[in-house]
């Protein structure tokens, strides 16, 4: 775990905002005793959404919620109905985009996508719960159609999304198993070059811990060689779109320095903070859970990641140093934000829009409650709108 998000941690409080659990959240815990599989509520999700989307007047966030991000780098604006969107991982094959704004969103991340399909890994189960922290651990391995499918389906949705200010981002993997420099940096390029011609923004996962791998952003010689060849590539694309780079909350406070300066020297748009915590090391949360029922969800160990409410601790306070040391990154915050009081800590430390996925098993109609408990934190402030708020100094 980094020393300088410890030192944070100390010298600035952690609010990790509670919520009381509605009858939602009971009918929830009952639909969950009915589909015991994670893996097939998980599949549920986008059909959820395409039902919600049938409900007259069931849509949609408050105007006052509406936010334009606007990038340093010229990038063209994303436009969100709200600052929360959709992880990567929550929709893996780009199923009814439109519908998730009936959810409260105000964007969608989706994939990861690689090259070609996976089925991901060939173990079960590949996701468990962890009620006791609200968290989840999750050893999927890309499981996703590839990146052309994903490609043409936000293609078609883009139109729709946008008259609901909903925008659509592609994440990019590389496909695993690949080791050789060269051949890895192309595969990675020509994903990045269709996902960039169908999408709002570009999401570079450097950092899946899912596979079994080496991630790419402890390759720091290769990741300075990848990140020089995607931003090249964009540089002979048109729009100019935003590209983000999303790290692992596991680095060194070394090493994350070491990622922050190359992405900043590569031209970076923008960081993702963070992705999934190494199951190999949960032991740094600190979690309610017992340590024996930690492991990664495969017997062989090593692979999977867990997201969830124990990630906070280290998602506010990385916003905050990141902020201070690359004033001009955009950043997507993500990590165990699970109510709407911390979208609005978020905010004021420096975040442009938050990610979030997991809360989604824990509390029903999640994003829409997080909505409103974002608008009673935004007017407790005399915030009546979030567009061109501007953070605290």
């Amino acid at each position: 775990m980094s020393d300088t998000l410890k030192i944070e941690q100390q010298s600035q409080g952690v609010v990790n905002h509670e919520y009381r659990r509605s009858l939602g959240d009971y009918f929830l815990e009952a639909g969950k005793a009915v589909f015991r599989n994670p893996e097939i509520r998980h599949q549920m999700l986008s059909s959820l959404a395409a039902g919600m989307n049938m409900i007259p007047g069931y849509g949609g966030a408050n105007s006052d919620l509406e936010k334009t991000i606007r990038f340093a780098d010229r990038s063209v604006p994303l436009n969100l109905a709200s600052p929360i969107l959709l992880a990567a991982g929550g929709n893996k094959s780009a199923e009814h985009l439109t519908a998730f704004s009936a959810l409260g969103f105000g964007g969608v991340t989706v994939g990861s996508a690689t090259s070609a399909a996976r089925a991901g890994n060939p173990f079960r189960p590949r996701m468990r719960l962890l009620p006791l922290d609200r968290s989840m651990s999750n050893s999927m391995g890309l499981n996703n159609p590839g990146i052309e499918t994903i490609a043409t389906e936000v293609d078609k949705a883009l139109g729709s999304a946008h008259r609901r200010r909903l925008s659509l981002g592609i994440s990019v993997a590389d496909t695993p198993g690949e080791e050789d420099p060269d051949k890895k940096i192309a595969d990675v390029l020509m994903t990045f070059r269709r996902a960039y011609r169908a999408a709002d923004y570009v999401e570079l996962n450097v950092s899946c811990p899912n596979t079994g791998l080496e991630r790419m952003d402890v390759q720091e010689e290769f990741l300075t060689a990848l990140l020089r060849e995607i931003m090249e590539a964009r540089r002979g694309l048109a729009p100019r779109k935003a590209v983000f780079v999303k790290l692992s909350p596991d680095m060194s406070a070394r090493a994350l320095d070491r990622n922050l300066q190359i992405i900043a020297d590569a031209g970076v748009t923008g960081l993702v903070l963070f992705n999934t915590f190494p199951g190999a090391k949960a032991r740094f949360l600190r979690m309610q859970t017992p340590e024996t029922d930690l492991a990664p969800v495969t017997d062989s160990g090593g692979l999977g990641g867990l997201s969830g409410r124990a990630l906070y601790k280290n998602t506010l306070p990385a916003v905050r140093y990141i902020r201070r040391q690359l004033p001009k990154l955009a950043i997507f915050a993500s990590g165990g934000i699970d109510h709407g009081s911390k979208v609005m800590d978020l905010l004021d430390a420096g975040a442009d829009a938050v990610q979030v996925y997991t809360v989604l098993a824990y509390r029903w109609n999640a994003v829409r409650k997080m909505n409103r408990e974002l608008l009673d934190a935004m007017h407790a402030r005399g915030i009546r709108s979030l567009d061109g708020y501007v953070p605290p100094a």
